[in-house]
């Protein structure tokens, strides 16, 4: 039976890939090891040239089913998961490139990303960081030795929208591995492939999982990306389907080298929070907007970064590519208001940093998560001294909206 509609392929997902004894989910496979009554089948298993599992550090059962889901969602021909989203992000580069390549990334990035681009350096890989909100800047950079570009659909946290789909054309011109992270929006406001991507990586631990109890992170291969022709695939995987060789390497490098595996015990919670991921973002989402809109109006905020309000820099280009237009929102007060003890005024909202969670989480920028960037560089990612960054929830949005008006009204 197939099925269309998002949250019912995602319910339906388990249960129709056929899970012993009838159950809806798959179940917690939490063995390291997996042994046969026959040698010669782990052997096999060992080349490839069976399907099974040998040892949790690569596979176990669980990590396939949620490893189908994710593929399912990416509409990608397979994907593979990872202990956090950053073990995925720092799998790609490590596996993909080598000493001399040159990568074309989004200055506009996550800051753990903006910090693994300075690890990349020590290794001999180049890396130039441009305004991505232009194709153009993008082209102006590549070099002979270029071979991956690599861009956020949202920026965290101060939301700008890069030309993704300018970016695929001219990766596809060029020939180069377009990497997308798309954590910010998920696979239910966009789909990356649309735009060409190669690879698209996410944080499960965010919108997919949804509940702030397990870290993960997930790569999934679109299919479009021609790795016959890219010269860093070793020679020992240039065997079989052109279309695996690249998630194979990244398995075989970044899962068995690099231990980057995610637990079956945290698979089975983001496969199970996954499920309610379009309820969820469509509360967030909305709650996001409510509230962009209210700050926007309000006296005493400086500025609001959201790419739903209509005077956001790239909003024309968020209502064409997104469903909706996120749940991060960002904003500077007036002068004279101190970000720290504004937010040490909210009753509702939670000072903690993560993202996509049920409950709104907010945390002053600057002296936090984009502390050890420093001024300059946080000045080129468009980051304020004082913005506050907020991951909107579930709650009622009156209740959210009463909460700020509250904070606001005695600061």
């Amino acid at each position: 039976m197939s099925f269309k509609g998002f949250t019912t392929q995602l319910v339906h997902c388990d249960r129709l890939a056929g899970v012993e004894e009838g159950a809806v989910h798959a179940p917690i496979h939490n063995s390291v090891p997996y042994g046969y009554a026959a040698t010669q089948d782990l052997v096999d298993v060992f080349q490839g040239k069976q399907v099974g599992h040998a040892y949790a550090r690569q596979s176990t059962p669980t990590l396939d089913y949620l490893q189908r889901k994710i593929a399912m969602l990416d509409e990608s021909v397979a994907s593979l998961v990872f202990g956090t989203g950053m073990a995925a992000i720092g799998t790609v580069f490590l596996t993909l490139l080598k000493a001399g390549d040159h990568i074309v990334a989004s200055r506009f990035l996550f800051g753990n990303t903006s910090s693994i681009f300075g690890t990349l350096k020590g290794y001999g890989i180049e890396v130039t960081l441009v305004d991505a909100t232009s194709c153009d800047a993008v082209e102006q950079a590549c070099q002979a030795n270029t071979k991956m570009v690599f861009v956020e659909t949202i920026a965290n946290p101060a939301t700008q929208i890069v030309d993704l789909a300018g970016i695929g054309k001219l990766c596809e011109q060029r020939g180069l591995v377009y990497v997308v992270d798309n954590t910010l929006t998920s696979s239910y406001l966009f789909q990356p492939k649309s735009v060409g991507a190669s690879l698209i990586i996410t944080s499960l631990s965010k919108y997919v999982g949804g509940h702030g109890n397990a870290l993960g992170g997930s790569v999934s291969d679109t299919g479009l990306f021609d790795w016959s022709a890219y010269p860093n695939i070793f020679e020992g995987y240039r065997s079989g389907d052109p279309k695996m060789w690249g998630i194979n390497q990244i398995k075989k490098k970044g899962l068995r080298d690099f231990g980057g595996a995610l637990s079956s015990q945290a698979a089975h919670l983001l496969s199970v929070g996954a499920e309610t991921m379009a309820l969820r973002m469509e509360r967030q989402c909305a709650n996001a907007l409510a509230l962009a809109k209210m700050l926007d109006e309000h006296p005493k905020v400086a500025k609001v970064y959201y790419p739903g309000l209509a005077s956001h820099p790239q909003h024309q280009r968020a209502s064409d590519l997104f469903k909706h237009y996120g749940a991060l929102v960002s904003f500077d007060l007036v002068d004279g208001i101190n970000s720290t003890e504004f937010l040490d005024k909210t009753n509702i909202v939670i000072n903690a940093t993560h993202l996509g969670d049920n409950r709104t989480l907010a945390l002053p920028v600057a002296q936090t998560i984009y502390f050890e960037m420093g001024l300059e560089a946080r000045q080129a990612s468009g980051i304020s001294e004082t913005m506050i960054r907020c991951s909107i929830g579930i709650e009622d949005t009156e209740d959210l909206l009463n909460d700020f008006e509250q904070a606001l009204a005695s600061s």
